[in-house]
């Protein structure tokens, strides 16, 4: 591994990737990961969804919170006719002319625990008749009222359970995309360092490939090798110009769309480091799982899908049937001539309203109801154990790819080192005029194929980590809940 990553420092460096050129932004993985979660448009469009889910949640609190509200109208002006029905019964249009204002302020609270709501209410009224030069007032210094549905659903009741589920699964959603990011961008990440690697490697081979030919030249020139080889080594420089060309083409794509994904402006060159194994790290399936049910929006929207399906039923059977509203008020109400009077000895009053509405024939429709909303919830309650069983077995093979991965990065790193060795002892082998043509261009495509196996191996690697991350939401190098 160590002679790979020193080789490919000495090749960037020599075809112009250095660090020090102000024109070469160099990136790690973990930069590009956190530019994609800080300036990416998904990561942005994440934040307005964690913004509309809390105003959201702010609103269905305000459904419990006292309410205070002026109503009136100012002013009530009319001037017209009008039909008056007259002793007789005959009909007579009257003009008017008249301004009826009024000014009522309401404060109401809803009960979540019975779904009823208690209310008070304050109203002045003012009769100006044009006409007769006349004011008359009307009003309620003050009143209280409850209102409560009997045999019905509460719907207030059920938000208590359900919206807050809601909330905490909104921002788990949250930290879930921004680790979808961190997935995304690590594929865009490998493309470039993969395309960057291509690139090099080709450069290398047609430098090497040049040096072979020019030697081998000098070879035809004495008699010491025929002229098909000299024509295969020909046809070696073009097809490696050709790959110089196609690199450099992969390379610009790559940088463009990972340029794109993380906000990155301008035309600054992107240098992207090798990222390093963390092969301290260890991950049990145990844990992923525990954690993965304690933080996914996932797991929580197990109990969310469950408390809906028997709010349904509650609804159904709620909604059928007997059902009865209550309504009672009490306070004072008074007519005066002024204002202040309004106040003064107001006079009592009392109201108490029960409304009934009994089916007497529904063709079996609230039965029929009832029985779907249950047949519902047992299909949830089949659906929500199925998810599971799915939820645990992705997690599972998860931590076991994840731990593949790292066992296959420790064999593709020998083979790396032993394909680099065995490219080396052919050069100097041909050079010394005691290998085939043949044997140099294996030898040369086994070397290419080692380097390319190493970047496949960490992009799969980091690949299962950053998905185990998302599964389970859990940070296992810093060993804590992922947060933001």
């Amino acid at each position: 591994m160590k002679f790979l990553l020193m080789g490919l420092l000495a090749i960037f460096s020599s075809k112009g990737f250095s660090s020090q050129k102000a024109d070469t932004l160099q990136f790690t993985l973990q930069q590009v990961v956190e530019m994609a979660k800080a300036n990416s448009i998904a990561a942005k469009q994440a934040i307005t969804v964690k913004e509309t889910k809390y105003w959201e949640w702010r609103t269905f609190k305000s459904n419990y919170q006292p309410q205070l509200a002026l109503q009136g109208v100012l002013p009530g002006y009319t001037k017209t006719y009008t039909q008056v029905q007259q002793p007789n019964g005959t009909i007579l249009f009257q003009p008017v002319h008249y301004d009826n204002s009024s000014l009522t302020l309401n404060f109401s609270q809803s009960i979540a625990t019975t779904g009823g709501t208690i209310y008070g209410t304050t109203q002045l009224q003012r009769f100006d008749d044009f006409d007769r030069n006349s004011v008359l007032y009307n009003g309620i210094p003050y009143g209280i009222g409850y209102t409560q549905p009997l045999l019905q659903f509460n719907n207030l009741k059920w938000d208590k359970k359900i919206e807050p589920l809601k909330f905490n699964e909104s921002k788990q959603v949250f930290i879930e995309t921004q680790e979808k990011i961190s997935i995304t961008v690590t594929e865009y990440f490998f493309d470039l360092l993969l395309a960057q690697v291509n690139l090099n490697i080709a450069d290398v081979n047609y430098t090497n490939t040049k040096r072979i030919l020019t030697i081998a030249d000098t070879k035809f020139e004495l008699g010491k090798i025929s002229k098909n080889e000299i024509l295969q080594l020909q046809l070696e420089v073009l097809n490696a110009q050709k790959a110089v060309g196609t690199a450099k083409r992969d390379v610009e794509i790559a940088t463009l769309n990972l340029r794109s994904y993380i906000g990155i402006e301008g035309n600054d060159r992107i240098k992207l480091d090798m990222p390093s194994v963390v092969a301290q790290m260890t991950v049990v399936a145990e844990k992923v799982l525990a954690e993965a049910f304690e933080n996914r929006s996932e797991a929580i929207a197990f109990i969310r899908r469950m408390a809906e399906a028997k709010r349904d039923v509650a609804k159904a059977k709620g909604e059928n049937g007997l059902t009865a509203t209550l309504r009672a008020n009490l306070g004072f109400s008074n007519a005066a001539n002024s204002a202040f009077d309004i106040y003064r000895s107001p006079k009592n009053q009392q109201s108490v309203e029960l409304q009934l509405s009994i089916p007497v024939m529904d063709w079996g429709r609230s039965k029929s109801r009832t029985k779907t909303a249950q047949a519902n919830e047992q299909f949830t309650t089949y659906a929500v154990e199925q998810d599971k069983q799915t939820f645990k077995q992705q997690i599972v093979t998860q931590v076991t790819l994840f731990n593949m991965m790292k066992e296959q990065i420790k064999l593709t790193d020998e083979a790396e080192k032993i394909a680099a060795e065995k490219y080396k002892i052919a050069s100097e082998r041909y050079v010394l005029g005691n290998l085939s043509i043949t044997d140099l261009s294996i030898a040369f495509q086994e070397n290419d194929r080692a380097k390319r196996d190493y970047v496949s191996s960490l992009r799969d690697f980091w690949g299962a980590y950053y998905q185990l991350r998302y599964l389970s939401l859990y940070d296992f190098e810093k060993n804590r809940k992922i947060t933001y």
